[in-house]
């Protein structure tokens, strides 16, 4: 709309200067394309002469239009200089001669009175305040006249004077054109890098570029604390370490999905995306979860572990494609820009979340069961104390708890633990590797 309104007004001549701004609707009231870049000096020459630099860099910059400094508004003033002997020999202050003055050009303030029920104030003026600067000079003041002990003239100054931290400050101001603000606003600040600013000038990037960096970095942070979360619940879960660090394998996957896609549809990386990544932490992991925690089931029943991983992998293979694609689909309309007004949040969210889930889903289907299987294996390897392997002895004709005959094998020439005589009761002997003996 901004665009257009340009182009239909750049045919109107003799209109001086027209500006097409937003309405304010950021939380500081400004604009969400809005560029701004604060610049700060101990003096006023400095000041203008950076503020200039600022303004050039900016300008110059792709995608910028409406550059203006808060400088550029300057308004005629006047300038009442005392002369602090001529003050004293007529027995006034520099203080004293100034009020004297507010009071001939703006009155003083004496009191309130209510007229019908309303406030209003009592404003003690001059009969017949001067209306030009020689008229303020000639002003009579007791028994002498302004000009007797001041030095009164016209100069031009800025509309307002702002200070940070004590120094003079002056705000450039632009509007962004492109969709990408971001891009913008990292080009802007290659130029700003480059430029040679006068000694004790400084400038700070604000606007939408310094809230964009906030909201980056407390989204940042928000991420990572839902990582944490997440690893403390699956820790109290599984009652395992390694396990949760296998499941936190797929968010990196995640987060790479996502990136490629916005990367596919030229997207640019913004808040809406970083809110959509923050939700994939919680969706992706789930996938994860319901395969291991059917693989556990398997291998506390006694089933060796390449086995559970590939019968947990062909039960839960159905139900995770559906629930991924069924969201993928769900989320469709956003992706496409379907949500109307919304579309520039709506759209960014839905990508990455898309992006993420196929990513997550593939990947999560392949890599958790082979690191799954890698560090069981390895535990059963190791675990073991050098590769012995316990092997029960029992009487001829026992039977096992699950009805089959047991394990029958000659004990060694010294055994380390012998059979209990009379019974039916049997030790478990550390031997070393034999052949696994028939059934």
């Amino acid at each position: 709309m901004q665009d257009q309104l340009r182009e239909q007004f750049g045919d109107v001549y003799g209109a001086g200067e027209i500006t097409v701004g937003g309405g304010g609707g950021g939380a500081g009231g400004g604009s969400a394309d809005e560029l701004e870049v604060i610049v700060q000096a101990a003096d006023s020459d400095t000041l203008a002469q950076a503020t200039e630099q600022v303004r050039q860099a900016m300008s110059e910059t792709p995608d910028v239009e409406q550059v203006t400094t808060s400088l550029s508004a300057d308004v005629p003033r006047i300038d009442v200089v005392v002369n602090r002997a001529s003050a004293a020999r007529v027995g006034l202050s520099e203080q004293a001669i100034a009020q004297m003055v507010a009071q001939i050009m703006r009155g003083v303030p004496v009191g309130q009175v209510a007229l019908d029920g309303v406030q209003q104030d009592v404003v003690l003026r001059a009969a017949n305040p001067p209306v030009t600067v020689d008229g303020l000079r000639a002003y009579r003041i007791s028994s002498f006249r302004l000009m007797d002990v001041a030095e009164v003239k016209e100069v031009s100054g800025p509309l307002e004077i702002t200070r940070i931290d004590g120094e003079r400050s002056a705000s450039v101001t632009g509007t962004a054109t492109g969709s990408n603000v971001g891009a913008v606003s990292a080009a802007l600040t290659e130029r700003l890098d480059g430029l040679d600013l006068p000694p004790g000038a400084t400038y700070q990037v604000g606007g939408v570029s310094a809230d964009q960096a906030e909201a980056f970095a407390d989204l940042g942070l928000a991420v990572l604390a839902a990582i944490a979360i997440v690893f403390v619940i699956m820790v109290a879960t599984f009652r395992s370490l390694i396990q949760p660090l296998i499941l936190l394998v797929s968010i990196p996957f995640a987060a790479t999905g996502a990136i490629t896609l916005l990367l596919v549809t030229g997207t640019p990386l913004g808040v809406p995306a970083l809110i959509g990544i923050l939700m994939l932490v919680g969706i992706v992991v789930t996938n994860a979860i319901v395969l291991m925690d059917l693989i556990n089931q398997y291998r506390q029943q006694g089933m060796p572990v390449l086995e559970a991983v590939v019968e947990g992998g062909r039960r839960r293979l159905r139900p995770i494609l559906m629930t991924a694609i069924a969201t993928i689909f769900a989320l469709l309309p956003m992706a496409l820009g379907l949500t109307g007004e919304g579309g520039f949040i709506s759209q960014p969210l839905a990508i990455v979340v898309i992006g993420g889930l196929i990513s997550s889903t593939l990947l999560t289907l392949v890599l958790v069961p082979t690191l799954y299987t890698m560090v069981e294996s390895f535990k059963e390897r190791f675990g073991r104390g050098g590769g012995d392997q316990d092997l029960a002895f029992a009487a001829p004709g026992a039977r096992t708890s699950n009805g089959h005959d047991s394990l029958v094998a000659p004990p060694p020439s010294k055994p380390s633990a012998a059979l209990v005589e009379g019974t039916d009761q049997f030790e478990v002997l550390r031997l070393p590797k034999i052949k696994k003996p028939t059934q």
